[in-house]
């Protein structure tokens, strides 16, 4: 009887487990995320923005971005505007120089004119963020 309960115990562990970590659909929120692009810019490519319930701190990714281009990068995610999802653009030397949270307000795009060819990074950090999940499109134009 003891092993039953177990077994049981178990089970409905797993289960519930599994349906908190797969309420983020990020996949779904990058493809809606391309919708935002602005219609003079070309989509490079998406990224998906999964806090796993608050237990990720920090997501980051890295992009080559070239002289005398715009880019545009667009936050969709699951509930009010970006959630809470702050997105923030550092160049090769970790310098910040361009984020979607601006005087206590979150956009839901950034627009970035490139100066300098190089590697630059994408981070994204929750602040009150309800659900911690979210899609992002990169996009350009030159």
């Amino acid at each position: 009887m003891k092993s039953i309960i177990l077994i049981v115990t178990i089970i409905l562990s797993m289960s519930f487990f599994t349906q908190a970590t797969a309420q983020c659909d990020s996949n779904s929120l990058s493809d809606l995320s391309i919708a935002q692009i602005p219609e003079d810019f070309t989509f490079l490519k998406t990224f998906k923005i999964d806090g796993q319930g608050g237990a990720k701190e920090k997501i980051e990714y890295s992009y080559v971005f070239s002289k005398d281009t715009d880019y545009s990068i667009n936050i969709k995610a699951d509930g009010e505007s970006t959630d809470g999802i702050m997105v923030s653009l550092y160049d090769s030397k970790r310098n910040q120089v361009a984020t979607n949270f601006v005087d206590g307000n979150f956009y839901a795009a950034i627009d970035y004119p490139c100066h300098s060819t190089g590697i630059y990074y994408i981070t994204f950090t929750f602040q009150n963020s309800t659900n911690y999940c979210g899609g992002c499109a990169l996009a350009f134009k030159r």
